[in-house]
């Protein structure tokens, strides 16, 4: 395909072997009656012209001058790709008087040939790829702690308390005992979405630093990190017996919450007298953080407690939810010893 007049030497030229010409897609051109052309060397040219009649002229000449073209030797293709499986050098030289056939079977041949060199790729990667267990022992991968089940958690860390509990607790109780709203009160969210990464990314922690010198934050981290348990505190498959022990008498409602706790699994008994035991020394100091048994359980009560899904009414169970907690803080004695 030439450009210029026969007396002019053309500007450029472009190669119409294997070449396809096709209507534009609107993203190329927001015009009307244009044709893209596109090589088999990457060129692509964009043809119009407002004249239908013109435009028709040019689409029938290139299609007819691209089906026309000479193609690559059956040698050539042999250079350039391995041969296709089951294809004899007979049916080649027979392929070679049919153009149409012979560009099919190079598409074919390349295309095998790339799904071949992408699975071998694909092995290569799968077979030396490092185990899971030898990434994290070098470092590259840190198990997750907000988000993660509660006995797994405990088992990595080798304890029955999850690590991070304990810290927030221990500073909240050094620092935040007579702060007013302690819990109650929203720490920035963004702050404590910090904390969280650092949490799960960093095993050298240290909360006095001042990053998190607000003690919402510390907080609102540590309720976050019980919103987030996959199952929570309280288990999802005891949620109805411990309502229906909140239903119970008040003699009988204590030992029948009890009994219950003492059938969780060791580490959320562990964890769950530590926060309660903590909420409870948030209590007494009430004069000062203005918390209350009832304020306490507002916050806690659907966060520990909840069903796995929510078929009743929902309001009705917030009201158990809470009432639990609260029981639970009275009677804590009599429920965890003294």
């Amino acid at each position: 395909m030439k450009f210029g007049s026969n007396q002019s030497k053309p500007e450029f030229t472009v190669d119409l072997k294997g070449a396809t010409i096709e209507m534009a897609s609107k993203d190329k051109s927001s015009k009307k009656n244009v044709f893209e052309l596109k090589t088999c060397q990457g060129t692509e040219l964009l043809i119009q012209s407002d004249n239908d009649t013109v435009i028709n002229d040019w689409f029938k000449v290139l299609s007819t001058t691209i089906n026309n073209q000479p193609v690559e030797t059956v040698e050539a293709i042999e250079e350039d790709t391995p041969d296709s499986p089951g294809i004899e050098k007979q049916d080649k030289e027979k392929d070679h008087k049919d153009p149409r056939k012979l560009r099919s079977m190079k598409v074919s041949s390349i295309d095998s040939s790339e799904q071949k060199k992408t699975k071998k790729n694909l092995k290569k990667f799968l077979t030396r790829r490092p185990t899971l267990q030898a990434v994290r022992e070098k470092g590259y991968i840190k198990d997750q702690v907000f988000g993660a089940n509660l006995a797994n958690l405990c088992q990595r860390e080798n304890d029955t308390v999850p690590k991070f509990v304990k810290l927030c607790i221990e500073h909240v109780e050094e620092y935040g005992l007579d702060v007013d709203g302690i819990y109650r009160v929203s720490g920035n969210l963004a702050v404590i979405q910090k904390l969280r990464f650092a949490v799960n990314h960093d095993e050298k922690l240290n909360l006095n630093d001042s990053k998190w010198e607000d003690i919402h934050v510390i907080t609102g981290a540590l309720k976050m990190f019980f919103r987030e348990l996959p199952e929570p505190l309280f288990t999802f498959n005891h949620f109805n017996d411990f309502v229906n022990a909140i239903k119970q008498e008040p003699r009988q409602r204590v030992t029948a919450v009890k009994d219950l706790i003492k059938q969780l699994p060791k580490p959320n008994q562990d964890t769950m007298q530590l926060l309660f035991r903590h909420l409870k020394r948030v209590i007494e100091n009430g004069e000062k953080n203005r918390m209350t048994y009832q304020s306490i359980a507002i916050v806690f009560g659907p966060t520990l407690l909840k069903p796995e899904k929510e078929t009743g009414n929902i309001a009705i169970h917030t009201v158990y939810q809470n009432q639990i907690v609260e029981l639970i803080l009275l009677e804590i004695n009599s429920i965890f010893g003294r």
